[in-house]
């Protein structure tokens, strides 16, 4: 199996590589190697590389800049046009396309956990161009995964639990906003289910494609999650200024930020557990195993 894999260095990208290899022959890039909001450099390397399959994390992922002209531009090449365009290819190809999206594309207003029938509402321009990405793809008549994931985590690349421990190593105390809600899902965990699915793909004529909600078990807040790395790297023996007792829950309106965030962000992923067979694990699992990595690194 010939597989591209967008995004090489980013949390889901650096574990995909791992993840893959034993597939077949992946050829990672990243913005470097194509520039994917060039149309025409994404259509080149698709053509040339041949895949049988593709397997796209890469995005643009800075929610706040999306809200200004420039970046909402650059969103919308990478996140809305791009997909579409790996689709496009991939239908000439006869090859499929997994692509990742994210609870962004909807406005958090739901009591319960969004399933993958509910109405889209993104609430910035980062999640509208998510939602672009995911509709462009699906319009192709390439065979596709759309794996709608949240609050990534991994040991490798900038992520919320290194902030929060950067910050408890200068700060005395920390405001965490507690009414946004949603599940820490594992870069690792992404990748290794991803190499299952795409091992099946390969040999399933009835593979069940289409959308999907695959994030990590049960739910936490910001706030929680961020005295959750406190408590762990206070046990792990790692040199801080602040406790757990020292994050201080807050309203996302005493914390405003330029894009507005969902205050429900849990995804209800009963389908792909059904469909698939697979086992989603509580947040805290993998969590633990991503902070375990990132506490022993010097």
């Amino acid at each position: 199996m010939k597989i591209l894999l967008t995004g090489k260095n980013g949390q889901v990208g650096f574990e995909l590589q791992r993840a893959l290899a034993p597939l077949g022959t992946v050829h990672a890039v990243d913005s470097g190697d194509c520039d994917l909001a060039d149309e025409q450099a994404l259509r080149a390397l698709i053509r040339t590389s041949r895949p049988d399959l593709i397997v796209n994390p890469a995005a643009y992922t800075a929610v706040d800049r999306a809200e200004d002209e420039a970046g909402g531009q650059l969103a919308t090449a990478v996140n809305a046009i791009a997909p579409g365009v790996m689709g496009e290819e991939a239908a000439r190809l006869g090859a499929a396309v997994i692509h990742y999206s994210t609870d962004y594309v909807f406005d958090g207003r739901k009591a319960t956990p969004y399933v993958e029938t509910d109405a889209t509402a993104p609430l910035g321009a980062y999640g509208r161009s998510k939602r672009d990405g995911e509709q462009a793809l699906m319009r192709s008549t390439a065979r596709h995964l759309v794996l709608r994931t949240s609050w990534v985590v991994g040991a490798h690349g900038n992520n919320f639990a290194k902030t929060m421990l950067r910050l408890a190593a200068e700060r005395k105390e920390l405001s965490v906003v507690h009414d946004q809600v949603g599940a820490p899902t594992s870069a690792a965990l992404i990748a290794d289910l991803t190499a299952h699915l795409a091992m099946r793909l390969r040999h399933d004529p009835a593979f069940p494609f289409g959308l999907y909600h695959m994030s990590a078990g049960g739910e936490t807040s910001w706030c929680e999650y961020a005295s959750f790395v406190i408590e762990r790297a206070t046990q792990a023996g790692q040199p801080l200024s602040l406790t757990p007792a020292d994050i201080h829950p807050i309203a996302s309106a005493d914390y405003p930020t330029r894009a507005s965030r969902p205050l429900n962000s849990r995804l209800d992923t009963s389908l792909f557990t059904k469909t698939f067979g697979l086992r989603l694990p509580p947040w805290r699992e993998g969590l633990n195993h991503i902070l375990q990595q990132i506490l022993r690194t010097p």
